[in-house]
């Protein structure tokens, strides 16, 4: 109670002459309202990259004077990396992934029709086809509860890389040497032999095969680059789900949970890009199942993700994909597709355990100046000797970066696909196990 008193007021005084002293400004006491500053943007945020313009297919191929090669390993070095990384090859395999991720945004896979299928991209379906039932013909054995990868993968490998001369004459392909060439990269998409492993690197290879299609003149972009993402790519996934759960086979270069997926990177590229403007599938839909089993088949993102959490043996993204998890909170696709981008240049192209079993030839030539051809299978002898206790290589002459030893030094990783299998030929499959605090 105030001590500051004022005179008596007759009671007929209006209010407007009373003392306004008496009535506090309440007005005053309020602070100063501010508008909110954003915080800024990081100083030097990474750019996007961009896509660059795709070069026409190689004019003489057909010629005389054009010699083919046997693709081999180039990259054996930091220095051979880094010549790669400025090359007009890397600038060619870039134009190539994100000039077919463009061609589908906004685009579901049913929106492709067997009409609208060419002659070379029906071939390449059929061969697919023909490589799934390899599977039953070089049937796994029985490894009693192993979760490494299966040895009959090889004999998988071995038909199929029987049957890769008689394929690619029926893509038009006539000439021993081209054969040669090509195929060697459809061979390596299947996953490695001496390892028994599978992943981004060859998923790799098999768009370089039909890169290497396309630089032939077999396919053509205006026709072919809808179909080959939304009915070839696909296709080739469900044969490679396929072949990792009869296979076992085990992630190459894995960095456990803390990676994108064991096996694919390329669903998510291809993915982000058909939900660019979709009026209500968002990033966060991946934790919705009934729009991750009603819209997988649509759209490679959500078939993937559909995927990943069939093969796991806890419930939930966060706990066994944490990065698609936190990816899930970005707020449009757009956001997405381009942190997509900057991955495949820096986490596929980038990475030297991946890109040191990169294969280049005369479709897709090395830069002057790397190292001397060194032939697939002479690698492969090394890691064997490696695993073996021989002496092999030095991890010194790899760029692990401190995480893992990549895809080869010869450490197995045990595969997560069949630790599923495992549980549900115990009859445990039925459920996936929570987490004790979830």
């Amino acid at each position: 109670m105030s001590s500051q008193s004022f005179p008596p007021q007759p009671s007929g005084t209006p209010a407007a002459q009373r003392p306004t002293s008496s009535i506090p400004n309440l007005k005053d006491r309020l602070p100063k309202l501010e508008p909110r500053t954003r915080r800024p943007g990081p100083s030097n945020p990474t750019p996007v990259p961009e896509t660059p313009s795709l070069p026409p297919p190689l004019p003489d191929t057909s010629s005389p004077g054009w010699t083919f090669k046997t693709p081999t390993r180039r990259i054996l070095s930091r220095h051979d990396h880094e010549l790669f990384q400025k090359s007009p090859t890397e600038r060619l395999i870039c134009a190539w992934i994100f000039g077919l991720a463009e061609a589908v945004a906004d685009t579901p896979c049913s929106a492709v029709r067997d009409s609208d299928l060419s002659a070379t991209v029906k071939a390449i379906l059929s061969i697919l086809h023909e490589a799934e039932t390899f599977v039953s013909r070089s049937p796994p054995d029985e490894q009693g509860g192993s979760r490494f990868g299966n040895a009959a993968f090889r004999g998988f490998l071995d038909l199929a890389r029987s049957a890769s001369p008689r394929w690619h004459r029926t893509l038009g392909l006539d000439s021993d040497a081209a054969i040669g060439e090509v195929s060697t990269y459809l061979d390596s998409s299947f996953g490695d032999r001496n390892r028994i492993d599978y992943g981004s690197g060859h998923e790799l290879n098999f768009m370089m095969w039909l890169l290497c299609l396309y630089q032939l003149g077999l396919l053509h972009p205006d026709r072919d680059f809808r179909p080959l993402v939304l009915r070839v790519f696909p296709r080739y996934l469900a044969v490679m789900r396929i072949v990792q759960m009869a296979y076992y086979l085990e992630p190459a270069g894995s960095h456990g949970v803390w990676g994108l997926d064991d096996y694919q990177f390329l669903p998510f590229l291809f993915g982000a890009s058909q939900l660019l403007h979709h009026p209500y599938l968002t990033p966060r839909s991946i934790h919705q199942d009934l729009e991750v089993e009603e819209f997988g088949a649509e759209y490679l993102y959500l078939g993937q993700v559909a995927f990943v959490n069939s093969t796991k043996t806890v419930k939930g993204l966060r706990w066994h994909s944490p990065m698609l998890d936190d990816i899930s909170s970005a707020r449009s696709w757009a956001k997405i597709d381009a942190g997509m981008r900057r991955m495949f240049v820096a986490e596929v192209l980038g990475k030297l355990p991946v890109m040191q079993h990169f294969l280049f030839g005369s479709l897709i030539p090395a830069a002057e100046g790397m190292s001397e051809d060194v032939p697939e299978d002479a690698l492969g002898a090394a890691a064997d000797e490696q695993e073996a206790g021989g002496a092999g290589h030095d991890h010194a002459d790899h760029g692990h970066d401190g995480v893992g030893w990549g895809d080869c030094c010869g450490i197995k990783v045990p595969s997560s696909i069949a630790a599923a299998q495992e549980m549900k030929k115990r009859g445990q499959g039925q459920t996936l196990r929570r987490i004790p605090f979830d």
